[in-house]
């Protein structure tokens, strides 16, 4: 049964690299501003502020698009230790109200504050607090949200952005998810959203009129995990013992190249990349290497992943895979990438859920709001 005592807040950095960028240079306040590679060398938007968004400009879109859409975009490149320093900051903030805490990446957590005796238990006032803190020594701007679950939390601190804050609770979870639209669920993208849509699948209350084995035979285990989240149901807890499941290189060419036309140079400087990327991760060995896999982004932007799980990791495999499995050998390839998967220890098979009656006057919130 899923616990519902839990008070957990999840902190989102509104535009967190661009955010940091217009602090450190006022004079780009009020301007279009995006961060990453530049417009003519096929770089691609790693993140950008609100002004930049009102003309269609979005992450992971290619540079070049962007300028396009918005000529006014003023594009700066990575500075990821400024990035970290920053994040160092925010995270040494979270810990002065819970140790429990998991960050999700840079400019995102979850925090557990169940037994916080600041601001009179409240997870509401506590992630007000947090927030401006943040703001106070940070000079950035963090939107947060409040459940007594992860992922209802983090839908709820998309919810009111940007500098925004909304709570969830027990009571409200059930209207809530009947209405939350099927693609702010976890996984769901663009092939997914049309799967379900096809379905006349729109809303969670949409999901919930299917049973969960139904949801199964239309979509496989991940199905299942669709019901389960669209009753607003995770049980997991915050955990700071990240365990890295995965880990990849990638390099996107200056231009579209055919198959059998990439030098070799750059199959031995990925796979010298990804050696470098491993070294640095102490605690990871090579025999905990699960499989290995090739990703291909050709010129018409579709991409494909090959992998394998019965190859030694070495610079050949990786070349064998690409040379035997490739299947589009027609198409000029526009990005290249080497990724391994780990062995996660004491891996266990994914346990039932059982639902809950979110509308049962017994179930008391917990969150003081």
């Amino acid at each position: 049964m899923e616990n519902l005592q839990r008070k957990i807040i999840h902190i989102d950095m509104d535009c967190f690299y661009a955010a940091i960028e217009i602090r450190d240079d006022p004079s780009l306040n009020g301007k279009p501003v995006a961060v990453g590679g530049a417009s003519n060398s096929r770089g691609v938007l790693c993140t950008c502020n609100y002004e930049a968004r009102k003309f269609g400009v979005h992450s992971a879109m290619a540079s070049s698009h962007a300028k396009r859409l918005c000529p006014e975009l003023i594009i700066l490149p990575v500075s990821f230790d400024k990035y970290r320093a920053a994040s160092k900051a925010i995270q040494n903030i979270f810990k002065h109200y819970t140790d429990k805490l998991e960050p999700l990446s840079l400019d995102e957590a979850f925090l557990d504050v169940s037994h916080s005796t600041l601001h009179d238990g409240s997870a509401t006032r506590i992630a007000t607090a947090i927030r401006s803190e943040i703001f106070e020594k940070e000079k950035l701007v963090a939107s947060a949200g409040v459940s007594f679950n992860k992922l209802l939390a983090k839908v709820a601190s998309d919810w009111n952005k940007p500098n925004g804050q909304f709570v969830i609770t027990p009571r409200s979870a059930q209207q809530f998810m009947i209405n939350l639209p099927v693609k702010k669920l976890f996984g769901v993208g663009k092939v997914t959203a049309k799967k379900l849509s096809d379905k006349n699948i729109l809303t969670c209350g949409d999901i919930q009129k299917y049973s969960a084995h139904e949801m199964l035979d239309l979509f496989g285990n991940y199905g299942k995990q669709l019901h389960d989240m669209a009753y607003g149901i995770d049980n997991r807890e915050v955990s700071n013992s990240h365990i890295r499941k995965s880990l990849s290189v990638e390099e996107t060419f200056s231009s579209d190249i055919s198959s059998n036309q990439i030098p070799d140079y750059i199959f031995s400087d990925l796979f010298e990349e990804l050696n470098k990327r491993l070294r640095k991760l102490k605690h990871e060995k090579k025999e905990n290497i699960k499989s290995i896999n090739v990703k291909i982004k050709f010129e018409d932007f579709t991409t494909t992943t090959i992998q394998s799980s019965n190859s030694l990791y070495s610079a050949q495999s990786f070349v064998h895979l690409f040379r035997t499995r490739i299947t589009n050998a027609e198409k000029k390839i526009r990005l290249l990438g080497y990724g391994v998967t780990f062995h996660i220890p004491n891996e266990k098979p994914h346990q039932k859920q059982l639902s809950l009656d979110l509308n049962n006057p017994n179930q008391k919130d917990s969150l003081t709001c």
